[in-house]
């Protein structure tokens, strides 16, 4: 399928997959491709590129247009840079998008509602830049992300602190040291049906520590991924072997969980019961289940991955299993190409090395 070149503002996520990172940033290109490979994902909405260019090419910040200030801005004054991003997020979450930005979020997330049989659907709002994800560079952890928010006035706020995301001082940085063009950077923001999580966490098809293929390496907390993924939790350890099912388990005491606020909005860290510190936060089921979707889903993209997931809390034993995210591996990514683009060495150098480096001038 080619890539779908659109000026809507919003678009649902069954409907881009991998080739529309122009128009729904690498985390709903990544989220539609699950779908499309029929893997179970939160139902949920994008807020697209267009979206975020339209509204942001009419602001201005100290009298320039955003990007070009942006681009001029130098990585190396923390002052400077600090002030002026602060400066343009400020512009970014106070100005009212579009009218007819608006007005389309509103009605899809209506329909989203509808569709989830909520008229007050709870929903994660996810930022998705367009650089974000790739195999080259992954910006996890740069931009926003918002859970358990309700109601279209609140999405559409969070929707706005989303794009401002995209100026922190952090993102900014990483973009001005990699040469990443403001040009060509958008913010999609995805908008999805949240899963009241029993257990959740991440896991990589790939060993993070030592970068073996032939293990799929879990970690998994009670309630809520962000506690495990902003590392509030010393998380459970499942390495299993992709050959023989083998679990190597090391089970952490658990003591702090996140959990929907019981307001009904945001997210609350409290404590976890004394009776589940200590128990597995997923059963052998489950890990079997994780394993099955991770070969599927690294299958279907052809390189190891970096997975988002969580348990319903609903859920039996081995029952739902979402998917949250699924990027492409880097840090051990990177290391293969480094060795790949290193050059071989040339036979008898290390003869050559032992003589101090000088060729003999004999034979």
């Amino acid at each position: 399928m080619g890539t779908l070149v659109t000026t809507r503002s919003v678009l649902h996520l069954r409907d881009v997959g991998l080739d529309d990172v122009p128009t729904v940033g690498g985390k709903g290109a990544g989220l539609g491709e699950l779908l499309r490979a029929g893997i179970r994902v939160p139902t949920g909405l994008v807020v697209t590129t267009a979206a975020f260019r339209q509204t942001v090419e009419h602001l201005t910040s100290s009298g320039r247009p955003i990007p070009a200030r942006v681009a001029a801005l130098d990585p190396a004054d923390a002052e400077g840079l600090a002030a002026a991003t602060a400066e343009i997020r400020a512009v970014l979450e106070s100005a009212p998008p579009p009218d007819e930005v608006a007005e389309a979020l509103t009605a899809a997330y209506a329909a989203l509602c509808e569709e989830c049989g909520d008229p007050d659907l709870p929903v994660a709002v996810r930022s998705s830049a367009t650089s974000e994800d790739s195999a080259e560079a992954s910006f996890a952890g740069l931009q926003d992300t918002y859970l358990w928010v309700r109601g279209a006035d609140s999405v559409l706020a969070h929707v706005r602190r989303c794009w401002a995301s995209l100026y922190s001082v952090e993102s900014v940085t990483y973009r001005l040291r990699r040469g990443i063009p403001e040009t060509d950077l958008g913010m999609a923001v995805v908008v999805q049906r949240m899963v009241d999580a029993r257990s959740s966490g991440v896991l990589f098809t790939r060993s993070p520590r030592t970068g073996d293929k032939s293990v799929v390496a879990i970690d998994a907390s009670w309630g809520l991924g962000s506690a495990v993924v902003g590392g509030d939790v010393t998380p459970d350890s499942f390495v299993v072997s992709k050959v023989t099912g083998e679990i190597r388990r090391t089970v952490a005491t658990k003591t702090r969980w996140h959990r929907p606020d019981p307001s009904g909005h945001g997210v609350v860290e409290t404590d976890v019961p004394a009776e589940l510190q200590d128990r597995p936060s997923i059963s052998d089921a489950e890990i079997a289940e994780l394993v099955a979707i991770a070969r599927r889903v690294e299958a279907h993209h052809g390189c190891p991955q970096d997975v988002e997931w969580a348990v319903a809390e609903s859920a039996p034993a081995g029952g739902e299993v979402f998917l949250l995210q699924s990027r492409p591996e880097t840090v051990w990514a990177e290391k293969d190409r480094a060795r790949t683009a290193a050059p071989a060495p040339r036979p008898f150098d290390h003869v050559f090395d032992v003589l101090g480096g000088k060729r003999s001038s004999e034979g």
